[in-house]
């Protein structure tokens, strides 16, 4: 008998049956998305790991839902045999976000959770990593947060600090050193 399952529709069949309530998308061509909940996610990631062969941890992003108070970790992974990316999500509420650690079962997501601490605020309890990451002393907001106002924090930080008389802005600085002019839509942010 001759089967019309793709291998992507294959690997959502199987996520499906061995999570109850996880939901599961074939997205496009090599892509299945599935939605889990926080407390699923380290569990999906080994089961596709161990079960399903995906050997390969790709990337994790987080995504700023400030509408609706949340954020989203994405995890992504491949399988190299199957050739099918899967991407893992799940939400986290905005205020106070805790996500479970799952550098254990990919090293290099360790990185991915210092970033998305330092940039965003999401905690990850249990992983190893220096508070500081890429800002240093910083005493701010999470930067990446969508309701962090950058403008505002550069005009607070920079341009009247205190030895800063004969500051330039960087595009007075190009414009003049080019020849050419700022444009329009880059005025406004001139000091001009």
């Amino acid at each position: 008998m001759e089967t019309n399952t793709t291998k992507e529709e294959l690997v959502a069949q199987q996520l499906k049956t061995a999570f109850e309530h996880l939901i599961t998308e074939v997205v496009r061509k090599d892509t299945v998305f599935a939605y889990a909940t926080k407390e699923q996610v380290s569990s999906v990631l080994l089961y596709a790991k161990e079960q399903l062969g995906f050997s390969s941890f790709t990337h994790l992003s987080c995504i700023d839902w400030l509408e609706s108070e949340e954020f989203e970790l994405v995890y992504i992974i491949w399988s190299p045999k199957t050739k099918v990316n899967l991407f893992v999500k799940t939400r986290l509420e905005r205020e106070n976000p805790v996500m479970e650690n799952t550098d254990m079962i990919w090293r290099q997501i360790n990185t991915y959770q210092r970033e998305i601490r330092e940039m965003f605020g999401v905690e990850f309890p249990g992983f190893v990593g220096e508070k500081e990451f890429i800002l240093e002393d910083w005493e701010e907001a999470p930067p990446m947060r969508r309701d962090f106002d950058t403008l505002d924090y550069v005009n607070d930080t920079f341009f009247e600090r205190e030895g800063r008389e004969d500051k330039q802005d960087v595009r007075e600085r190009i414009a003049k050193r080019s020849g050419e002019e700022i444009p329009d839509f880059a005025k406004k942010y001139s000091r001009e």
